[in-house]
């Protein structure tokens, strides 16, 4: 990752077409994360999304990074570019080693002590939240700043803020110094997918 990142969390329930909009705006990440399906319905949306990708990214002469969230079998199977994990799917030691060095690892982070961990068992980025209440996860306990930059402080790889995002709300993450918004709803479910890239793009200028 170089740079401020948009980092878009996106899911197939609704179809394609707003997250074709968002890849058009420019996005440099992007994240599957499907829930409630069987791995069958979930290798078919990734193999899909790496399609959407790769087609954008030839037609652009770009690099976006496609990211299967939770599952290594699906990301591998795929030919996604890399793999999300949490607190409750395969450590990270263990699927660094068995992916190796070129396949991105991910890792949620919401403490000091995940974070080190995480960038010590071979992790990538890190993605820390929740910032703001978020529908997709109504459970997750919000971060305070003040934790925020002690985990940033505690780590050299990058580390993108994530949790209800939106264009009006992600200064607080930024001026906490975070290296990216990873951002679902505020870009996929508000207005147009493709004009909210844009402002978020501007927010990571500032």
């Amino acid at each position: 990752m170089h740079g401020r990142i948009l980092y878009l969390i996106a899911d197939l329930y609704d179809g394609d077409e707003r997250v074709r909009s968002a890849l058009d705006a420019g996005v440099d990440y992007v994240q599957l994360r499907e829930k409630n399906i069987t791995s069958a319905k979930y290798l078919q949306d990734a193999l899909h999304m790496r399609h959407l990708v790769d087609e954008y990214n030839a037609k652009n002469k770009t690099d976006t990074k496609l990211i299967i969230n939770d599952r290594l079998d699906i990301a591998v199977l795929s030919k996604a570019d890399g793999v999300h994990l949490g607190a409750d799917d395969v450590p990270v030691g263990m699927a660094r080693e068995f992916l190796g060095r070129d396949f991105i690892i991910g890792a949620t982070a919401k403490t000091v002590e995940q974070a080190v961990a995480a960038q010590n068992a071979g992790a990538d980025y890190l993605g820390t939240g929740a910032f703001h209440l978020t529908a997709t996860k109504p459970d997750a306990k919000a971060i305070t700043p003040e934790l925020y930059k002690q985990i940033l402080d505690a780590v050299s790889i990058p580390d993108v803020a994530i949790g209800g995002i939106t264009v009006d709300n992600c200064n607080l993450p930024l001026e906490c110094g975070a290296d990216g918004l990873a951002v679902s709803a505020g870009i996929l479910k508000m207005g147009d997918a493709g004009e909210n890239v844009r402002l978020f793009r501007k927010k990571l200028l500032t």
